[in-house]
């Protein structure tokens, strides 16, 4: 059996996680409490038991002695011969506060003597034995909905082989460093395309600013490098049993140059490593 616990805090997209599992052959439990994994375990393990693909969230709804003794219960789980991942679904503190003001949704640790934002540090803090072990973070910070599903559909559906799920991220620093990045690597000191009028409404993806940073030394220096240490050390990262790894390249705005070093990046591993996807967090 595959097993897939999804965590995160509130608002971050367990639900949205959960129903897109759900529909691709998953038998879905929503806030199953954590003291029953094991059994659980025990129950799939018995003769007859159909369900090869089962997906479970947690969240701090959990007694909070299950929650601080999650690694031995996961522990247990895979002792007994269960695949299991760890999902965990991140989001900023501004961009759940703000997502509750909309929905007009109550926080489950809310109460008369905790505020909103009390409400979601506590949540972080309940949830670090979880974190801790999760072998897969996604950042919803910046997503939609549309975006927050296909994000999933990749990253939990498409790494079902053998091979380890890898995302090249660009990203803009202005707007902070993607939580779930396992690899970061700054290219902000490259000559930037967005000081040229001509080139500033352009992204990395577009020849005008290929074309300027393929004529930089700098830019094929610091890709080579990048890309000698993906090379080497990527099969290594595979062989320790990872399934997902997310590689974060960050400029200034993360419309060019991030853009370019990805983009570059996924042409030149991605005939080598199956399962590489691709994702560009700052432009349309």
């Amino acid at each position: 059996m595959h097993l897939v616990v999804v965590s995160g805090r509130s608002g971050s997209g367990k639900s949205t996680a959960l129903h897109l599992l759900e529909d691709n052959g998953f038998y879905c439990i929503d806030n199953l409490p954590a003291g029953l994994l094991p059994d659980l375990a025990r129950q799939a393990n018995k003769s007859g038991m159909q369900l090869p693909k089962v997906a479970i969230s947690i969240d701090a709804r959990n007694l909070r002695s299950d929650l601080q003794r999650f690694p031995e219960l996961l522990a247990q789980v895979r002792d007994s011969g269960i695949t299991c991942d760890v999902i965990f679904l991140a989001a900023t503190d501004e961009v759940l506060i703000k997502r509750f003001s909309e929905t007009r949704r109550k926080h489950p640790l809310t109460d008369q003597s905790h505020s909103l934002a009390e409400a979601i540090a506590a949540e972080l803090r309940l949830l670090e034995p979880i974190i801790d072990l999760a072998n897969l973070k996604i950042d919803t910070s910046h997503l939609n909905l549309y975006q927050l599903r296909d994000t999933l559909k990749q990253r939990l559906l498409g790494s079902q082989g053998s091979a380890p799920s890898v995302l090249i991220q660009s990203f803009g620093f202005k707007r902070g460093v993607p939580v779930d990045a396992d690899l970061v690597f700054d290219v902000r000191c490259l000559p930037n395309p967005y000081w040229k009028p001509e080139l500033r409404q352009f992204s990395g993806k577009d020849q005008p600013v290929r074309d300027f940073l393929d004529a930089q030394p700098d830019a094929q220096e610091m890709f080579e490098d990048i890309h000698r240490f993906l090379s080497k050390w990527l099969p290594r990262y595979a062989a320790g049993e990872r399934s997902y790894m997310t590689i974060a390249i960050g400029c200034t705005g993360g419309h060019h140059r991030s853009v370019y070093i990805a983009e570059r990046l996924l042409q030149a591993l991605g005939s080598k490593t199956a399962n590489m996807l691709i994702r560009h967090r700052d432009i349309p």
